[in-house]
C-alpha cells in the first residue's frame, strides 16, 4: 500500500513539473527503507513514462520551446551518462550526502522564490 501511495504522490508532483523524482527518492529511502543506489535507479525508470506523459500534454498545450528543449536534452543526456558513472562508484553515504545537499539547495531556492513572489504580489496590491 505504501508503494502505491508513494507512486501516486510522486506522479502528481511530477505532472506539475516540480520534480517528483526528488520526492520519490526521499520516500523510497526513508519511508520504504530502500538503498540509495536502488532508489535512484528506480527513479530513473519512474521518470521515463511520467516525462513522456508530461511532454505530450505540454506539446498539446504549446508550452514547450522545442529548440531550447532539444539543446537541454542533448546536454542532459551527456550529464546523465557522467552522473550515472560517478554514482556507480560512489558509496551509499556519499550519495546520501549529495542528495541531501541537493535537497537543501532546492529548499533555499523555493523559499527565495516564495518570498520574491510574495513581495511582487504585495507590490501589485499596493499599486491598485
Amino acid at each position: 500500500m505504501a508503494e502505491i501511495l508513494v507512486g501516486i504522490i510522486s506522479g502528481i508532483v511530477s505532472g506539475t513539473g516540480m520534480g517528483g523524482g526528488t520526492i520519490l527518492i526521499f520516500a523510497l529511502t526513508f519511508i520504504l527503507g530502500i538503498e540509495q543506489h536502488i532508489a535512484q535507479a528506480t527513479n530513473l525508470i519512474f521518470f521515463i513514462p511520467t516525462s513522456i506523459v508530461a511532454i505530450i500534454v505540454n506539446i498539446k498545450n504549446k508550452n514547450i520551446n522545442l529548440k531550447l528543449g532539444t539543446y537541454i536534452a542533448i546536454f542532459g543526456i551527456l550529464g546523465a551518462i557522467i552522473g550515472a558513472n560517478l554514482a556507480i562508484y560512489a558509496d551509499v553515504k556519499t550519495l546520501r550526502r549529495y542528495f541531501g545537499f541537493f535537497l537543501c539547495i532546492i529548499i533555499v531556492y523555493e523559499i527565495y522564490s516564495m518570498i520574491k513572489e510574495n513581495k511582487i504580489s504585495k507590490n501589485e496590491k499596493n499599486i491598485k
